[in-house]
């Protein structure tokens, strides 16, 4: 079993699916579950579904947030049912496979995935590295949840027996080193006048992604945020 990555599933609406996902991630080796706002579980379906993987969803984690879904985590890939602008890096079921078994040495890497009706929404996709889109005939694109999680899980367990995907760079930095460096730099664009009311809105989420994309390891957020406490410290006023 591998608990260094973590599978998360967002607003499941059918139990069905959750156990479901559950037998598909045990088929392939994986363990770690986070269920955030499920809104029904635990319940039957969900045990009847997940057949001989009952004991993954005994030690299922169930939060009421993403962010403590992902607490820990380095990186993190949301799935999409569609494609996206430019302003996500996109990538299949094989490549995030890839990236995540190369991500989880040093700390567990996560997939989320959203509800049935509505998938994950940009707020939500907003936490992620990257997006992952599994294609399917444009005639009919619609995938089951728990298929899903299948093709993911599936591509895991082949990137697992591929030696080379692990001679990667050094693993994103963690999700709370990554909110802090959000916030401190939230904080200095206001600071020296760069963000004011026309435009924070739409600023803010694009350099979250412009973040996001660029997947900066441990160092260099050190280094990013060194460089904003010293911009703090040229445009400081002195106090009189």
């Amino acid at each position: 079993m591998t608990p260094a990555i973590r599978i998360v599933l967002v607003d499941t609406s059918h139990p069905g699916n959750i156990g479901a996902s559950a037998r598909a991630m045990k088929n392939m080796g994986l363990s770690s579950l986070a269920l955030v706002r499920p809104q029904s579980y635990p319940d039957p379906e969900a045990t009847a579904r997940a057949s001989g993987a009952a004991d993954l969803l005994a030690e299922a984690s169930v939060l009421p947030t993403i962010d403590a879904a992902i607490a820990g985590c380095g990186l993190v890939l949301g799935t999409s049912a569609r494609r996206r602008n430019a302003n996500w890096r996109m990538l299949d079921a094989r490549a995030g496979a890839a990236e995540l078994l190369a991500a989880c040495g040093d700390r567990p890497a996560a997939v989320l995935f959203g509800g049935e009706r509505n998938g994950l929404s940009n707020d939500e996709l907003a936490r992620c590295h990257a997006l992952v889109h599994i294609p399917a005939d444009p005639a009919y694109e619609s995938l089951n949840l728990a298929h899903a999680v299948q093709i993911v899980c599936y591509e895991i367990m082949m990137a697992r027996r591929c030696p080379s995907v692990t001679d990667a760079a050094s693993p994103p930095a963690g999700t709370e080193d990554m909110a802090a460096l959000h916030q401190h730099l939230n904080f200095v664009l206001e600071q020296v006048g760069f963000m004011h009311s026309g435009n924070a809105a739409q600023l803010r989420p694009r350099i979250e992604r412009f973040l996001a994309r660029a997947m900066p390891d441990d160092k260099e957020v050190r280094i990013l945020r060194g460089l904003l406490s010293a911009i703090e410290r040229r445009t400081s006023i002195p106090e009189e």
